[in-house]
Protein backbone atom coordinates (compact mmCIF):
# COMPACT_ATOMS: atom_id res chain seq x y z
CA UNK A 1 0.00 0.00 0.00
CA UNK A 2 1.43 3.43 -0.84
CA UNK A 3 0.59 6.86 -1.66
CA UNK A 4 2.60 9.27 -3.88
CA UNK A 5 2.43 12.53 -4.09
CA UNK A 6 3.62 14.84 -6.28
CA UNK A 7 3.06 18.24 -8.39
CA UNK A 8 4.56 20.55 -5.87
CA UNK A 9 6.94 23.22 -7.25
CA UNK A 10 7.68 27.05 -7.11
CA UNK A 11 5.22 29.76 -8.39
CA UNK A 12 4.16 33.11 -8.09
CA UNK A 13 1.40 34.38 -5.92
CA UNK A 14 -1.56 33.92 -8.52
CA UNK A 15 -0.23 31.11 -9.84
CA UNK A 16 -1.74 27.34 -10.30
CA UNK A 17 -0.59 24.20 -9.26
CA UNK A 18 -2.15 20.61 -9.61
CA UNK A 19 -1.20 17.82 -7.11
CA UNK A 20 -1.34 14.01 -7.92
CA UNK A 21 -1.27 11.46 -5.32
CA UNK A 22 -1.48 8.42 -6.53
CA UNK A 23 -1.99 4.96 -5.08
CA UNK A 24 -0.91 1.54 -5.34
CA UNK A 25 -2.62 -1.16 -3.36
CA UNK A 26 -5.67 0.79 -2.24
CA UNK A 27 -8.62 1.59 -4.34
CA UNK A 28 -8.98 5.63 -4.03
CA UNK A 29 -12.66 5.11 -4.91
CA UNK A 30 -13.42 3.33 -1.61
CA UNK A 31 -10.85 5.09 0.97
CA UNK A 32 -11.70 8.57 2.60
CA UNK A 33 -8.76 10.72 0.85
CA UNK A 34 -7.70 13.78 2.38
CA UNK A 35 -4.98 16.74 1.93
CA UNK A 36 -3.11 17.92 4.35
CA UNK A 37 -0.35 20.30 4.71
CA UNK A 38 2.45 21.09 7.36
CA UNK A 39 4.57 24.26 6.70
CA UNK A 40 7.88 24.78 9.13
CA UNK A 41 7.08 25.12 12.60
CA UNK A 42 3.45 25.02 12.00
CA UNK A 43 0.86 22.07 12.92
CA UNK A 44 -0.35 19.34 9.87
CA UNK A 45 -3.11 21.23 8.95
CA UNK A 46 -6.50 19.86 6.84
CA UNK A 47 -6.60 21.31 3.32
CA UNK A 48 -9.09 18.97 1.55
CA UNK A 49 -11.12 15.74 1.32
CA UNK A 50 -13.29 13.37 -0.15
CA UNK A 51 -15.58 10.80 1.10
CA UNK A 52 -15.88 7.11 -0.71
CA UNK A 53 -18.20 6.93 -3.61
CA UNK A 54 -21.88 5.04 -1.52
CA UNK A 55 -25.18 4.94 -2.88
CA UNK A 56 -25.27 9.06 -1.23
CA UNK A 57 -22.74 9.71 -3.41
CA UNK A 58 -19.39 11.75 -2.31
CA UNK A 59 -18.44 14.63 0.09
CA UNK A 60 -15.64 17.30 -0.25
CA UNK A 61 -14.46 19.78 1.95
CA UNK A 62 -12.18 22.13 2.35
CA UNK A 63 -10.32 24.66 4.66
CA UNK A 64 -11.80 28.12 4.64
CA UNK A 65 -9.59 29.44 3.38
CA UNK A 66 -8.80 27.62 0.29
CA UNK A 67 -12.72 27.72 -0.21
CA UNK A 68 -13.14 28.35 -4.22
CA UNK A 69 -9.46 28.77 -4.88
CA UNK A 70 -8.92 24.25 -4.32
CA UNK A 71 -10.43 21.69 -6.01
CA UNK A 72 -9.70 17.84 -5.05
CA UNK A 73 -11.04 15.35 -7.24
CA UNK A 74 -10.51 11.63 -8.36
CA UNK A 75 -9.78 9.68 -11.48
CA UNK A 76 -10.79 6.11 -10.58
CA UNK A 77 -8.86 4.85 -13.87
CA UNK A 78 -5.94 5.94 -12.64
CA UNK A 79 -6.67 5.45 -9.17
CA UNK A 80 -5.62 9.18 -8.33
CA UNK A 81 -6.62 11.82 -6.22
CA UNK A 82 -5.80 15.70 -7.41
CA UNK A 83 -5.91 18.80 -5.65
CA UNK A 84 -6.15 21.20 -8.34
CA UNK A 85 -5.09 24.51 -6.53
CA UNK A 86 -5.64 28.40 -8.33
CA UNK A 87 -4.82 31.79 -6.89
CA UNK A 88 -2.37 30.50 -5.03
CA UNK A 89 -1.25 32.83 -1.77
CA UNK A 90 2.36 32.91 -0.30
CA UNK A 91 0.50 31.49 2.82
CA UNK A 92 0.02 28.42 1.03
CA UNK A 93 3.57 27.88 1.45
CA UNK A 94 3.71 24.53 2.81
CA UNK A 95 4.73 20.62 2.18
CA UNK A 96 1.44 18.79 1.30
CA UNK A 97 0.72 15.41 1.94
CA UNK A 98 -1.80 13.19 0.73
CA UNK A 99 -3.75 10.25 2.99
CA UNK A 100 -5.87 7.82 3.05
CA UNK A 101 -8.67 6.03 5.23
CA UNK A 102 -10.86 3.12 5.80
CA UNK A 103 -11.78 2.94 9.21
CA UNK A 104 -13.75 5.92 9.57
CA UNK A 105 -17.28 6.23 8.49
CA UNK A 106 -17.91 7.02 5.01
CA UNK A 107 -20.44 9.67 4.71
CA UNK A 108 -18.62 12.92 6.41
CA UNK A 109 -15.66 14.44 5.27
CA UNK A 110 -12.98 13.62 7.97
CA UNK A 111 -10.38 16.67 9.02
CA UNK A 112 -8.56 15.46 11.57
CA UNK A 113 -4.84 13.61 10.72
CA UNK A 114 -5.41 11.07 13.23
CA UNK A 115 -8.25 9.98 11.19
CA UNK A 116 -5.80 8.87 8.58
CA UNK A 117 -3.80 5.97 8.74
CA UNK A 118 -1.88 6.01 5.51
CA UNK A 119 -0.03 8.47 4.75
CA UNK A 120 2.70 9.58 1.19
CA UNK A 121 5.45 11.54 1.67
CA UNK A 122 4.96 15.26 1.13
CA UNK A 123 4.98 17.57 -2.01
CA UNK A 124 6.34 21.28 -1.17
CA UNK A 125 4.10 23.97 -2.40
CA UNK A 126 6.48 27.22 -2.30
CA UNK A 127 4.44 30.55 -3.50
CA UNK A 128 6.63 33.47 -3.78
CA UNK A 129 4.81 36.92 -3.49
Amino acid sequence: VQLQACGGGLVQAGGDLRLACAASGLPVDTYNMGWFRQAPGQEREFVSAITPITYSGTFADYLDSVKGRFTISRDNAKNTVYLQMNSLRPEDTAAHYCAADAQSDRWRVHKKPEDYEIWGLGTLVTVSS
